[in-house]
């Protein structure tokens, strides 16, 4: 019998993955905003952004729902622990999209809609760090419920990776302007790009080390002999990638840095994911644990062979046919 958990598990993965790729750099653009200057500047990056970003949270409600519908214990569990992170970053997404359409049709409060603009993409973006933080750091969990406290999702470690994910999600807005503007302001974001990596990197170190002490389950998935021969590549890699990501910056590339950036980005994930498998809640609960029956995932399965490569179509389609630079005046 064909283990559908798992290729549940690998479609809401893949859906986070793409979600963080996608939605990270628009977030990031909403949180380096105040540094462009009114006027063309900050035109031209929303620009940039206008034919995707809406698309982009598909991916959000795709997780989102596949979990509640693929592993409805671990939905029952995780959703009560961070009700106040997940509503925060609901309401975020919800105040950036409304001043994303607002700061053009009403011109005479257009610096009220930047600011919304900004303040809803950062708290959506610390939201979801803080949520990652919390989860990797444990919810506690008593039989088949989540038995801890409002707040337990509010640690130093939590902070931390909020901080982490702005910082990280601020390199790929920077990156995504320098492969879609030009003149000065792409000449700004490769600045802050080389700032933000320097940033991203210390970072990533820091909560690293930081996970280690959480779980001793996390030392000894990254630390015990001989697995660390495999799990020490993904540190390498880091190097490297960060050492292309330079080298693609200082020569000027359009491309080359965003897709790097994302690499980075791809090796967090994988880091994570080295960490937590095979829990759906990181040494409380597995997927198979949290799994719906059998004929349920089958039965959304059908659906999701059809929706997923429907996604993936449209959104290929919207990059392709709004690619190259944009201006100050495009989409809107």
């Amino acid at each position: 019998m064909i283990d559908l958990t798992v290729i549940w598990a690998a479609i809401i993965g893949f859906a986070i993955v793409a979600y963080a790729v996608m939605d990270g750099f628009d977030l990031g653009i909403g949180i380096l905003f105040p540094l462009f200057k009114v006027g063309k500047d900050r035109d031209t990056a929303m620009n940039s952004i206008a034919p995707v970003w809406d698309g982009n949270e598909t991916w959000l409600v795709l997780g989102g729902g596949g979990l509640l519908a693929a592993f409805p214990l671990a939905y029952a569990i995780i959703l009560p622990a961070l009700y106040a992170p997940l509503i925060a970053m609901l309401l975020g997404l919800v105040l950036r999209g409304v001043a994303f359409e607002f700061r053009w049709r009403d011109p005479a409060h257009r610096a009220m809609w930047d600011r919304a603009f900004t303040g809803g993409s950062a708290v959506a973006t610390f939201a979801q760090g803080i949520a990652l933080g919390a989860l990797l750091q444990g919810i506690s969990v008593e039989g088949r419920a989540y038995s801890g406290g409002w707040w337990e999702w509010l640690s130093p470690f939590s902070l931390l990776t909020g901080v982490a994910l702005m910082v990280g999600y601020a390199l790929l807005g920077a990156c995504w302007l320098n492969w879609k503007t030009q003149g000065g302001l792409q000449r700004q974001v490769v600045t802050y790009a080389g700032r933000l990596g320097i940033a991203l990197l210390i970072l990533i170190g820091a909560v690293s080390l930081a996970t280690l002490t959480l779980e001793a389950s996390y030392q000894s998935r990254w630390l015990a002999w001989p697995g660390i021969l495999a799990t020490a590549q993904v540190p390498l890699a880091t190097v490297i990638v960060t050492a292309l990501f330079y080298r693609s910056l200082t020569r000027r590339k359009d491309a080359q840095p965003f897709l790097w950036a994302l690499a980075l980005f791809g090796l967090c994930l994988l880091g994570l994911g080295i960490s937590i498998w095979p829990y759906v809640i990181p040494a409380r609960v597995t997927i198979w644990e949290a799994a719906a029956p059998y004929r349920s995932q089958l039965f959304m399965l059908a659906g999701g062979a059809v929706l997923v490569p429907v996604i993936l179509a449209y959104t290929a389609w919207a990059y392709w046919v709004f690619r190259g630079k944009v201006g100050s005046e495009g989409y809107h």
